[in-house]
C-alpha cells in the first residue's frame, strides 16, 4: 500500500517548502537546495507518524550535486538526452539550480535530492516534479535518478512516494505522468510499485543521444479523486 501525508500536513509546510527545504522521512532524507548565496533559512518542524520534518534553507550543495551525476554518467546518460559537454561542471551545475530555484518559486517544477540520514554528504537520488500546469488540467511529469549502488533498497520507491504526496496535496494536482523507455526495466517496476499504471506507446517521442526512442507513458491519479 502507497501511504501519501495527509492534506493538512502538506497545506501547512507548503510555504516552507516553495522556499527550500530539507525533509527527513524514515531512514533517508530529501532536500532541496536553494543556489542563492544571500537566502535567509526559514525553518519548520513537524511529526507525522512520529517522523521529524524539518524545512530549512540551504547553499551547500553544489559539490555534492555534481559528484552524483558524474559518478553516475553511465547509468544515466543511455536514458537520456546528450548533455552540454560543460554539464559536468560545478559552474553549470549552479546555473541549472538558479534555474530550478526560479521554476519553483513559479511552481513550474520542483527538484529533490535525497540523502540518507547517516551519510548526509552523499546524495544518493533525485525527484522532480516538472511541466507543472494548473486550470483546467491540474498535471505534472515525474522524473527521478537514483545512484547505481542504492538501487534495489527502496530509496526510490519512498521518495517518488513522498514527491507523488507534494504534488498531490501540496501542489493540488490531479494527475501526475512518468515516461520511461521499455527496456528500463527497474524503472517500471518502480512506477508499478508506486501505482502508475500504463497509458501507452509514445513513438520515437524523445531524442535519447542522438536518437530517436519510444517511451512508455504512465500516469497515477489523485487518490482523493477518484470517481468509483
Amino acid at each position: 500500500m502507497i501511504h501519501y501525508l495527509s492534506h493538512h500536513y502538506h497545506r501547512n509546510i507548503f510555504a516552507f517548502f516553495v522556499v527550500s527545504y530539507i525533509i527527513l522521512y524514515k531512514n533517508f532524507s530529501i532536500r532541496g537546495f536553494y543556489a542563492e548565496s544571500h537566502t535567509t533559512a526559514h525553518r519548520a518542524f513537524f511529526f507525522l507518524r512520529n517522523r521529524a520534518i524539518n524545512f530549512t534553507a540551504t547553499t551547500d550543495y553544489l559539490r555534492e550535486i555534481h559528484d552524483f551525476l558524474y559518478r553516475n554518467r553511465s547509468c544515466f546518460e543511455k536514458y537520456e538526452p546528450t548533455a552540454p559537454e560543460n554539464y559536468y561542471t560545478l559552474d553549470f551545475q549552479q546555473t541549472l539550480a538558479r534555474c530550478e530555484l526560479k521554476l519553483a518559486l513559479k511552481l513550474s517544477s520542483v527538484r529533490f535530492y535525497v540523502f540518507l540520514k547517516e551519510d548526509p554528504s552523499t546524495i544518493i537520488g533525485t525527484v522532480c516534479l516538472h511541466n507543472i500546469i494548473k486550470m483546467p488540467y491540474f498535471t505534472s511529469e515525474v522524473g527521478y535518478k537514483f545512484d547505481a549502488s542504492y538501487q534495489h533498497h527502496g530509496y526510490a520507491r519512498e521518495a517518488l512516494s513522498m514527491a507523488l504526496s507534494v504534488g498531490f496535496y501540496g501542489l493540488g494536482l490531479h494527475k501526475i505522468f512518468a515516461r520511461c523507455m521499455p527496456e528500463n526495466t527497474p524503472s517500471r517496476n518502480l512506477l508499478h510499485a508506486t501505482g502508475f499504471f500504463e497509458e501507452g506507446i509514445e513513438r520515437d517521442s524523445i531524442l535519447i543521444q542522438g536518437k530517436w526512442e519510444d517511451h512508455i507513458r504512465y500516469a497515477i491519479l489523485n487518490p482523493d479523486e477518484i470517481h468509483s
